[in-house]
């Protein structure tokens, strides 16, 4: 059984797998992490495994909790990967992209995958069907343009997400909103159609905390999956046990 941690700048996710399967998952600000662990380490006392993918450099009592409990596998430069990296700063790589680059391995080998991942920057990641990773794109995500046009104008308000708004607006509010929501709809839809017509056989998925706010213009070969990370981080510690 496997314990997955992603540690953000403010959130932690979790997720129990077991057998590939997920079992679990939870979401929670840094400060409850410890109370968190303890109900993981409760419910779910046959985890022997873990792996840690971190942004933030002030977690290290959330590694060393983890550490005294699991045999753990931090996502860094020293963990092999199952995918040729054509990346040409391999370093700067975010672990977030490394994570569901792997999962489009494990789940469709063998084939040309887009990963568009929709959380505080909007990536983009392609995998070919010789398992080789190109690199893609990052755009800002939508929190991120609603609070730059509230911080760098003198009058604009900052916004609320909201789905689906008009394409013209009538009033300032949903003026921001159709220019940042229908927006990036519109770069969804043109990245998409300029992948799918330079590599054959194209799956899309789409994940990422907003990507239920958005929505895929496109339908055809385009698949939702909220999980897609962590079961990238989860296939990515299965790959390093028997490496």
């Amino acid at each position: 059984m496997n314990l997955v941690v992603d540690i953000g700048n403010t959130l932690v996710k979790t997720a129990v797998f077991q057998n590939n399967k997920l079992l679990e998952k939870r979401t929670f600000s840094k400060e409850k992490f410890s109370k968190e662990f303890d109900i993981i380490q409760k419910n779910y006392p046959l985890i022997t495994k873990c792996i840690i993918s971190s942004v933030s450099k002030d977690d290290e009592k959330f590694q060393n909790k983890l550490k005294a409990n699991y045999k753990t596998f931090f996502l860094d430069d020293r963990v092999k990967l199952p995918f040729q990296n054509g990346y040409a700063t391999p370093n700067s790589l975010g672990k977030d992209r490394i994570a569901v680059v792997a999962a489009a391995v494990d789940q469709y080998p063998g084939k040309n995958v887009l990963i568009i991942d929709a959380g505080t920057c909007i990536t983009y990641d392609l995998k070919t069907c010789e398992e080789k990773y190109l690199g893609g794109a990052i755009s800002p995500g939508i929190n991120l343009r609603f609070k730059s046009l509230h911080k760098f104008t003198a009058n604009l308000p900052l916004v609320t997400p909201k789905p689906e708004p008009g394409i013209i607006g009538n009033s300032t509010e949903t003026s921001i909103l159709s220019g940042v929501i229908n927006g990036i709809k519109m770069e969804l839809k043109s990245t998409a159609e300029w992948y799918l017509s330079e590599f054959e056989d194209l799956t899309i998925i789409f994940t990422g905390g907003d990507h239920q706010i958005l929505s895929m213009p496109l339908k055809n070969s385009i698949f939702a999956n909220s999980n897609f990370l962590l079961e990238g981080l989860n296939f990515i510690l299965e790959f390093n046990k028997t490496q």
